[in-house]
């Protein structure tokens, strides 16, 4: 989310990314299509399977998110084919390299479509590259689960395009959220320059300044492909914050955390991330330089409420734990059971794939409906909580009404749903833990 989505409207915004994005298709093709980490490659689907392509960064400074979401795609369509498929067809996944870049994006998605047969679904594409690539989506009458928080989707309907994660400016409210449940007053910003990032800051200032006696005592933009922040460091410690508000995916949060603690005498100023700094590879690189309790103390992240409880979630557990070692990317499996990516896309796959068989077809236009009618539910609708169950509820003629490993999903009129926010602070071994809810009322003053 670079600086630009701030002053920009949605549809202008949009328009001239897609202007920037034509100068690059030609030269930029050969770069196309990259298959990472999962077995088959880029083949052709057979005419008795269709294809799910993960498209999201895989290389890249935000190369950590695709890896968790071609794990929600694996772990989905293991279950799936293993009752039959989709309607007597197999289901293949398939990986796209954005490089979290709207001018590599769109190259690549066009390549996709050139060589994949049968393509039924795409999931992933994050806000760094969705607001070119959703419209491409939907030229072609292709459904997509995406993950991404820019305000663009919030008011306008692509009729293709769903997601089950907040918008950013809901994530934002939720960081300050746990800041004034931790008294903290002056608050420092530090968020990467990246498209993914840069969403956050203004809702999150303007949420500050509805939280009497808070204030924003420093803001510095982060360059995420530099290796050093020495001037943004010095600035947040000389400011003297109660507590940073960040995200900085990969090595650039490590570097800036590691270089403030150091420039603080050792000590660490608590930090409020976003739920994408919810990653094992951040996780181990900060408690390499900063001692495991000083940082587990020091650090919350708003996240969605975790999905333990649900009736979903055993099932769901074993297929993730199941993809060990069958994507590059992925250091611990289990950090990806309270994974955003992981759980929502998972989620997406089984609502898509039981509008497929309800509908008894695999094409974009005629299913999409009915994704609604699963999701939301409708009177007399039957819970289920897997694929397995959905199919057989749907072959004895019965609605349904799916309850995801996530809960239940409401879409909105911009097919836009998602749930309650928690507090989450990692564990000693990286994992992650609730220290509570986020109320609505809280949330809503902010």
């Amino acid at each position: 989310m670079r600086g630009m989505s701030l002053v920009l409207s949605g549809e202008t915004r949009l328009a001239r990314l897609r202007k920037k994005v034509t100068w690059f298709v030609a030269p930029v093709m050969a770069l196309a299509t990259m298959a990472i980490g999962l077995p088959g490659g880029v083949a052709h689907a057979s005419s008795s399977s269709i294809t799910i392509a993960t498209v999201a960064p895989f290389t890249g400074v935000d190369a950590v998110l695709g890896p968790k979401y071609a794990t929600a795609c694996l772990a989905a369509t293991q279950e799936i084919n293993k009752v039959g498929g989709i309607s007597g067809h197999k289901v293949k996944c398939k990986t796209v390299d954005t490089r979290g870049d709207p001018a590599d994006a769109v190259p690549a998605v066009r390549q996709m479509y050139a060589t994949t047969s049968n393509l039924a679904l795409v999931i992933g594409c994050t806000s760094d590259e969705a607001s070119t690539v959703v419209p491409v989506f939907g030229a072609n009458s292709t459904v997509s689960f995406c993950m991404t928080g820019e305000s663009e989707f919030d008011n306008v309907k692509f009729p293709y395009f769903f997601r089950l994660v907040p918008p950013d400016a809901a994530d934002a409210v939720a960081m300050v959220a746990i800041a004034q449940n931790k008294g903290y007053k002056k608050l420092a910003l530090a968020f990467g320059n990246d498209a993914g990032s840069q969403t956050f800051v203004q809702p999150a200032i303007t949420a500050i300044g509805k939280d009497a006696g808070a204030s924003v005592v420093a803001n510095e933009t982060l360059d995420i492909s530099a290796t050093s922040f020495q001037t943004e460091a010095q600035a947040i410690v000389s400011a003297h914050p109660d507590a940073i508000l960040m995200e900085a995916l990969g090595a650039a949060g490590v570097a800036l955390l590691t270089e403030i603690y150091q420039l603080n005498g050792n000590k660490m100023i608590p930090v409020i991330g976003t739920s994408a700094m919810i990653d094992p590879t951040f996780y181990s690189g900060v408690t390499a330089s900063i001692p495991v309790a000083t940082f587990i103390k020091s650090f919350d992240a708003d996240n969605q409420v975790a999905p333990a409880a649900t009736a979903a979630y055993p099932l769901f557990k074993r297929l993730v734990l199941a993809q060990a070692g069958k994507v590059k990317g992925v250091g611990n499996f289990s950090t990806l059971l309270s994974a955003n990516g992981t759980v929502h896309l998972y989620d997406g796959i089984n609502l898509a794939a039981l509008a497929m068989v309800m509908s008894k077809s695999t094409k974009g236009s005629v299913y999409k409906k009915d994704i609604l009618k699963i999701a939301n539910g409708v009177p007399g609708a039957t819970v289920v909580t897997s694929y397995a169950a959905g199919v057989a509820a749907l072959k004895a003629h019965k609605k349904i009404h799916y309850e995801g490993v996530g809960g239940f999903y409401s879409f909105d009129a911009y097919q836009t749903a998602f749930g309650a926010f928690e507090d989450a602070q990692y564990t000693a071994t990286g994992g992650t833990v609730s220290s509570g809810t986020l109320s609505a009322a809280q949330l809503s003053k902010l």
